[in-house]
């Protein structure tokens, strides 16, 4: 069979533009590192690799989220520690107070002072910030200032009810804080069943304790109101209008006065036309219950009438004070609980994260030493193709003529 010079001349250039090609690709592959950098290289591979990256970077947002919450839920945490602290003096001040027998209006009014501080370092924590200016306590208002008011005029919550949710899983998302409204203002009045007050327009000296439950099924929710009579007698309405008697009975100092599954203590000497209050629990804010005190120290006391007025309220706050550190208390251990599920999705993830760096591995990267191996391979046999080339084309039978 014969061969044209301008045949061989383009298959053996054919055939060495093949070998270069295929070395140029082998040793792209080296520099970059990579077996599969193009969906030509391993289609099927390349697919894969694609839908690892795309969780690679799902998974990096969602460590970012996780560090997001978790530091917002921290500066939570240490604002429910410091609120602890305040909460604890606030107590102690309140129980100083109620010391009627030793303390005069102006030993009340330095009390008083104390806690109107107080009272301002609580609404300071209420109204943290993060390392982004943005309010803790705001809800889904980050940039607006949860609770506004003070230095002697009612603080209020101006936020919303709301609370700012991260995905840190592809399944799961946290709440990074709590609102306002939540924490501050939502805490149960007296026992969480009913709440007892005085009438400061009550002329005796008759004092009401915080009662006690005796039976929960008994109890029917609505506002309650004891009048005496006379100073030995009292009867019990309810919150309808017109109001129905509920209970009538006697008057004994100290003795419990049991009615519709609940019992309070009335002491002292009423007068007749005093009332008092036995209240189902709704909500107070604690900040109303501090200034209520606040207010009440700062009034003229001393007589039995108005140390009875002091008395009572004081016990009605401090039970109020204990509900509320109860209700810190409860709110801080749902922080504990979402900061214990951000490190357990925290876990899970970074083990995630080192299966799909493997699997990534095993589908793009080079195997250097096959890699060279084939390199040097295709590099001799480029090599001999050029020599071989160079040597046949040079060939001719002019060569052979004398």
């Amino acid at each position: 069979m014969r061969i044209s010079t301008l045949g061989f001349s383009m298959g053996a250039i054919s055939a060495m533009m093949t070998q270069q090609s295929a070395l140029a690709k082998l040793q792209n592959q080296v520099a970059l590192g990579q077996r599969v950098s193009t969906p030509a290289d391993d289609p099927i591979a390349f697919v894969h690799i694609q839908e690892l990256q795309r969780a690679q970077s799902e998974s990096e947002q969602f460590a970012k989220n996780s560090t997001l919450a978790k530091n917002r839920l921290s500066l939570e945490e240490q604002a429910f520690v410091d609120t602890t602290n305040v909460m604890s003096r606030v107590r102690d001040l309140i129980v100083q107070a109620g010391n009627t027998a030793t303390l005069s209006d102006v030993d009340r009014e330095s009390i008083a002072t104390e806690l109107a501080a107080r009272l301002d370092e609580l609404q300071a924590i209420a109204n943290r910030q993060d390392g982004n200016g943005e309010y803790l306590f705001s809800g889904y208002s980050t940039r607006t200032e949860p609770f506004s008011g003070g230095d002697g005029t009612p603080i209020s919550y101006v936020g919303d009810q709301g609370a700012r949710q991260l995905q840190i899983s592809s399944t799961q998302r946290v709440a990074d804080s709590h609102n306002g409204f939540e924490v501050f203002v939502d805490i149960p009045q007296g026992n969480g069943i009913f709440d007892t007050g005085v009438n400061m327009s009550n002329t005796g000296s008759g004092m009401i304790d915080i009662g006690s439950v005796v039976d929960r099924p008994s109890w029917v929710p609505d506002d309650y109101t004891i009048t005496f009579t006379s100073p030995t007698a009292y009867e019990i309405t309810d919150g309808a209008t017109p109001a129905n008697v509920v209970q009538t009975g006697t008057y004994t100092s100290g003795a419990a006065i049991t009615f519709n599954g609940v019992s309070v203590t009335i002491t002292g000497v009423p007068a007749t036309g005093d009332t008092f209050e036995v209240n189902q629990s709704r909500n107070e804010s604690i900040f109303d219950t501090i200034g209520a005190v606040v207010d009440l120290l700062n009034m003229p006391a001393g007589d039995s009438t108005a140390n009875a007025k002091l008395t009572s309220t004081l016990r009605g706050s401090l039970q109020q004070m204990d509900q509320a550190t109860d209700h810190f208390l409860g709110v801080r251990a749902q922080v504990g609980v979402r900061l214990a599920t951000i490190d357990s999705v925290d876990s899970s993830r970074e083990a995630m994260d080192i299966d799909l760096k493997s699997t990534l591995s095993d589908l793009r990267d080079l195997d250097y030493a096959e890699a060279i191996a084939q390199m040097n391979q295709q590099l001799v046999g480029l090599q001999a193709a050029q020599m071989s080339y160079s040597k046949i084309s040079n060939l001719s039978l002019f060569n052979y003529l004398r």
